[in-house]
């Protein structure tokens, strides 16, 4: 599906911090069949990562000693500023104020009152990934937490969307929603089968065409897997993680 905007309260972008871009390249490639653009000398190292000549994801290197290797979500807002009024008003924190970033958009950093981090990302001439919902593309944004309520009053405060919780396999699952379409969800990390240790975060999913060549593939690569192919009424996923330990899911999905 390729995309051309997004509505307030959609993400529209994530990219990895990693300790060496040239090699997360490289294992994106093969795994994605994605090729890197770099950004330039202006932009501190930062690197686009394209599917067939569409942007689907950034990579840059990390910025501070100690910062874990991670993916992050960016959710397209109207006004950075507002939004991050906003955000401060409902709780949460602001660890990169908005920012402009050339006259490509406008950025931000935060954490929720749960210390899940995501950013922020108001267009300028960049408006976000060129495709999404396709294998090699971006599919889902998940926001693992042990406040689901907490978290849904959040969002609906940072970015107005609405929540919508069903059963999915005897467990409530919550969908946040952007004009009554889904854009993102919440899990309830609360339960047994979740390590007390795993800290509140945004889940970045991956499509892919075979959910288990997929997790082959990350494991000949240098990756592992944590959570094997499981599946779901939706399709089939897994959790993994890049050989920097950057984790991520792949899914396979029945239908679009």
């Amino acid at each position: 599906m390729h995309k051309t905007s997004y509505a307030e309260g959609t993400p529209s972008w994530v990219d990895l911090s990693t300790p060496d871009t040239a090699a997360s390249s490289a294992f994106y490639a093969s795994l994605f069949g994605w090729t890197t653009v770099d950004g330039g000398p202006e932009t501190g190292g930062y690197l686009r990562f394209e599917l067939d000549g569409e942007p689907v994801a950034g990579c840059g290197p990390i910025m501070q000693s100690g910062q874990p290797t991670f993916w992050s979500t960016y959710f397209s807002v109207n006004d950075s500023d507002a939004t991050a009024a906003r955000i401060d008003a409902a709780g949460g924190r602001t660890h990169v104020a908005p920012t402009d970033v050339m006259d490509l958009g406008r950025m931000a950093v935060f954490t929720d009152p749960s210390g899940a981090a995501f950013g922020t990302w108001q267009a300028g001439t960049f408006t976000g990934a060129g495709v999404v919902n396709e294998p090699g593309a971006l599919l889902w944004n998940e926001l693992m937490t042990r406040d689901v309520p907490g978290a849904i009053d959040f969002y609906h405060l940072a970015f107005g969307v609405t929540a919508k919780t069903s059963e999915m396999s005897e467990v409530p699952y919550t969908e946040l929603q952007v004009a009554d379409s889904s854009v993102a969800g919440i899990m309830d990390i609360g339960g047994p089968q979740f390590p007390a240790e795993l800290p509140p975060h945004w889940m970045i999913y991956f499509q892919v065409t075979d959910c288990g060549a997929a997790c082959e593939k990350i494991k000949e690569l240098g990756g592992s897997v944590s959570v094997p192919p499981t599946d779901i009424p939706l399709g089939r996923f897994a959790v993994v993680a890049d050989p920097h330990s950057a984790f991520f899911s792949v899914m396979t999905v029945h239908s679009p």
